[in-house]
């Protein structure tokens, strides 16, 4: 038994979760040297929903923020979260962005990539992972956890074979909602690392009450790495918190050797901006316990508070409930794809939409069609033929790679975008997010010319 390794999560995915990825570059890079000397296997700090917030609300360029944590951080790995071919937007992009994104990715600082699917198909998987190993990073894997009738031990087994064939360096198991029971874990994990030879990772959050029991059980059973997150930002819809679990392994075989009294420290420094943020309303004291709902409905916790605003802004919610109820069943139709962005936002607008009309698929999102096309991948079962006719014509369905559809996109954006382009990376930023990318660009320069 070897000792586990810690992947810390609280610039990225801990604030992702409990204040929708508010923190800015400025309230963490008073840290970040302390936290270099932890002894951590990586800090997550980039991707997931971190790009798009810092253009939204915060007015800061995310390659910015990604070079100043590099300069500092001089020990420890920089991780970030990719979504496969859909990067860290919320549709697939072109193979040239996927292949120039990650390139500028490691260019400005990323060594590890955790590379998922929302739908575990690994076509949309290989791109970024060749283009990991290509420019040198470390390509990881990852699994989409879930729970359905369609989803078993079997299935994540051939997962994690089929993502080791592809070239990827490590795995990790992403169980986003928090579904992993700890006994489960223990079975699961121990069958994966007998038939991987590489590193394997897991991550959950705490969600439903069971995430410190199941990393407990996951290190039981040979785990390589679990990702956590110091407590001002751990727990509720977050990772199990960093500090507890340090301390559990302390002093046994699985020892994680990391600084108790820099954690501190760490831990410390994070709590006054807590508390901000639980006062301005932002961190939601509903995010910080323990939803139940989570194992009954298999929704993650980001899910839940989208439905609620869905729900509030239609002045219907009196219909949570029978949203709730509604969201396994819209999922049973679409194939059983997890719960991850985007199928998360896909599943639960078209299960508000069947409550609220009153009719189920009277009303159909353009995603949710482009699901059922096959325009996001494979589904893990096919989805019923009575469900493809009502929301299709005929005819409409693929089945290639849904990028193979797809133009190459770099050249164009760089023409349309000539005037503002201060950086390549700039072209990047336009061609994820249009909107937003050309709303930063505008107020950059009117910054300038203050």
């Amino acid at each position: 038994m070897a000792k586990v390794k810690i992947t810390e999560t609280i610039l990225r995915d801990g604030h992702q979760s409990m204040i929708a990825t508010r923190m800015t570059t400025d309230e963490m890079v008073p840290i970040l040297a302390a936290m270099d000397d932890i002894g951590y296997h990586a800090m997550e700090v980039w991707g997931g929903a971190t790009f798009d917030a810092s253009l939204r609300f915060l007015n800061e360029d995310p390659w910015d923020r990604l070079r100043t944590f590099r300069k500092i951080v001089k020990k420890t790995k920089l991780q970030m979260l990719l979504r496969g071919q859909n990067l860290l937007g919320y549709k697939h992009y072109a193979d040239d962005v996927v292949d120039e994104f990650v390139n500028k990715a490691i260019g400005n600082g990323i060594d590890i990539i955790r590379i998922f699917d929302a739908l575990n198909d690994t076509r949309n998987l290989q791109k970024a992972i060749e283009a990991t190993k290509k420019y040198g990073g470390t390509a990881q894997g990852a699994i989409s956890y879930t729970i359905s009738p369609a989803h078993t031990n079997e299935v994540f087994i051939n997962l994690a074979k089929e993502i080791e064939q592809m070239g990827a360096d490590s795995i990790c198991i992403k169980d986003m909602a928090g579904l992993l029971s700890p006994y489960n874990t223990y079975e699961l994990v121990k069958q994966i690392k007998s038939e991987i030879k590489i590193p394997l990772e897991l991550h959950t959050h705490a969600t439903s009450g069971m995430g410190s029991m199941t990393y407990l059980k996951a290190v039981e059973a040979g785990v390589d790495i679990i990702d956590t997150c110091l407590s001002p930002f751990g727990e509720g819809t977050s990772q199990p918190s960093t500090e507890p679990l340090v301390y559990t392994f302390k002093g046994t075989e699985h020892d994680t050797g990391l600084d108790m009294g820099l954690l501190n420290k760490a831990a410390a420094y994070f709590k006054p901006i807590r508390e901000k943020y639980i006062e301005s309303g932002l961190m939601d004291p509903k995010l910080m316990g323990v939803d139940i709902n989570t194992l009954i409905y298999q929704v993650p916790g980001g899910m839940l508070s989208n439905l609620l605003s869905q729900l509030k802004q239609q002045n219907a919610m009196d219909k949570f409930e029978e949203v709730l109820q509604e969201v396994p069943r819209v999922r049973e139709d679409l194939g059983y794809p997890p719960l991850v962005t985007p199928t998360s936002q896909i599943v639960g607008t078209q299960a508000v939409l069947n409550v609220v009309t009153g009719a189920r698929y009277k009303v159909v999102p353009n995603e949710v069609k482009q699901l059922v096309r096959g325009m996001y991948g494979k589904t893990t079962v096919p989805i019923k033929d009575e469900i493809v006719k009502k929301i299709l014509r005929k005819g409409e369905v693929i089945t290639c790679r849904p990028a193979d559809l797809i133009e190459p996109e770099l050249d164009k954006i760089k023409e349309e975008i000539a005037e503002y382009i201060e950086q390549d990376e700039d072209i990047l930023t336009r061609a994820l997010f249009p909107q937003p990318a050309m709303e930063f660009f505008k107020n950059r320069i009117a910054n300038k010319e203050k």
